[in-house]
């Protein structure tokens, strides 16, 4: 039980981390900022995001955008996020939408521009800022600029200006008329981007002075607007969905070895912390909710009854079980509040992906520690080697312990959940029950033994 409440005191504290969520409601105009160096830790924020205004019904969502660009795979999922949700999604280039940025604006419905901002500058670079070698690079852009063009023709764009954004080699014309030459990357001021070319403008829809006159501009109500920040969390958030394998691995031994040796404690608090980190990085970065939570605690509870309380009713434990892989599965499934489940390969592929590799890597561990480390003293209680101590004679030699026979009786040294040892015929035996819990100091009964195996019940 002091696991089950470490487990709830790490959990219960989460919803602190996500405390802006709370203003956002049903008609909100969610104003986001994007600012500094598009990653995938903005990714994670942004998703969170929208994931809570798809939930309340938001009236929209307002980039406040302030970057020089960043990682195009992150750009991409960013995009690929807007363009399935009902949630409709504008831009405010407040005052630098470069690169990345530039490409996460034409992904949104409506562009509008600060009096002095610029948008544009997309060709990609290495992560050090070098120029890519020009094979790779030819790659890249071929497929980006394809990507990115679809994107572009979706929303009302000129396609054209994401060449001319990633292209240094194409001469970009929008109604007949060159709007960037061959050789160099295209960048539009604001005055720029919203020119109208026959009848329509280049890019951007306006200029406003601030977010409030690009709300009024897009039909929102100014008085509804909710300015959200990142919670702090997100970068960590990304490395601990990064590390979802390892914290399952580690929760899954845990609990395993604190089942072997009831009441040691240390390894039921790694396992509670385990699992703590996993649901509150996955819920921080927008992956799960608390309801995930509550089916992982009441599976873990289920389980607990079987084993304290009804042991032999299988169906406790199957069933808790159950909730309990159904939980850490869904809690890394990326799904959304307004949008179907699509269950395809991609949606599956992680969350089947991180435990297989969590529970193939438990059984290689558990098998490691019961055969290598069970003579150690800290873990002479977490494994039993089901071999009697031997004895030694006057004279120092050796002898075999004493048989154990059906009927002999004894008392139980620990508590046998349900290994442990018994005193049985004077000497200490490493014991099993048939199922049953049997408390310290309760009288016991051979029922069996067969080579190492010794199993015993309640001598009534």
């Amino acid at each position: 039980m002091k696991t089950l409440a470490a487990i709830l005191a790490i959990l219960l504290a989460m919803p602190a981390a996500r405390g802006e969520e709370a203003k956002i409601e049903t008609g909100s105009v969610v104003v986001v900022p994007v600012e500094g160096m598009v990653s995938e830790a903005q990714f994670f924020f942004l998703r969170r995001v929208l994931k809570k205004a798809e939930s309340v019904a938001a009236a929209g969502i307002i980039f406040d955008m302030d970057t020089p660009g960043g990682d195009l795979k992150a750009t991409e999922k960013i995009v690929q996020m807007l363009s399935k949700s009902p949630v409709p999604a504008f831009t405010y280039v407040n005052t630098n939408a470069g690169s990345a940025g530039a490409l996460i604006a034409m992904g949104t419905k409506k562009i509008y521009m600060a009096p002095v901002s610029a948008i544009g500058a997309a060709a990609p670079v290495a992560g050090s800022g070098q120029e890519i070698p020009e094979t790779m690079n030819a790659k890249i852009v071929s497929y980006f600029s394809g990507y990115f063009r679809s994107v572009a023709q979706k929303n009302g764009y000129h396609p054209e200006l994401v060449d001319g954004f990633m292209n240094l080699d194409k001469e970009v014309k929008v109604g007949g008329e060159v709007i960037n030459p061959k050789g160099a990357l295209l960048t539009l001021s604001a005055q720029e981007a919203t020119r109208v070319i026959e009848g329509r403008p280049l890019l951007a829809s306006g200029i406003a002075a601030d977010v409030e006159e690009v709300a009024a501009l897009c039909g929102l109500a100014k008085d509804k607007i909710v300015k959200v920040e990142p919670s702090g969390f997100e970068t960590l958030a990304q490395w601990i969905t990064m590390l979802a394998p390892i914290l399952l691995l580690g929760g899954v031994v845990g609990a395993y070895l604190e089942f072997k040796a009831p009441g040691f404690g240390v390894a039921g608090i790694i396992s509670a912390i385990c699992f703590a980190l996993f649901f509150g990085g996955h819920y921080i970065a927008g992956l799960t909710g608390l309801e995930m939570v509550a089916i992982f605690v009441l599976g873990i509870v289920f389980i607990l009854l079987e084993f304290l309380l009804f042991p032999g009713v299988v169906v406790l434990a199957l069933g808790g079980a159950l909730m309990v892989l159904v939980a850490l599965f869904f809690a890394m499934a990326d799904f959304y509040p307004a949008q179907p489940v699509d269950l395809s390969f991609d949606f599956l592929l992680v969350p089947m992906m991180n435990i297989s590799i969590a529970l193939i890597g438990a059984v290689f561990v558990v098998a490691f520690l019961a055969r290598f480390l069970p003579e150690m003293p800290l873990m002479r209680r977490l494994f039993l080697s089901f071999t009697q101590p031997k004895t030694q004679s006057a004279v120092g030699a050796a002898i075999p312990p004493p048989r154990v026979a059906p009927g002999d009786t004894g008392v139980a040294l620990t508590i046998l959940r349900p290994a442990g040892r018994a005193e049985i015929g004077g000497s200490v035996v490493d014991v099993l029950t048939g199922g049953d819990f049997i408390e310290a100091g309760t009288r016991v009964r051979v029922l069996s033994a067969s080579g190492p195996s010794v199993v015993v019940g309640r001598d009534v």
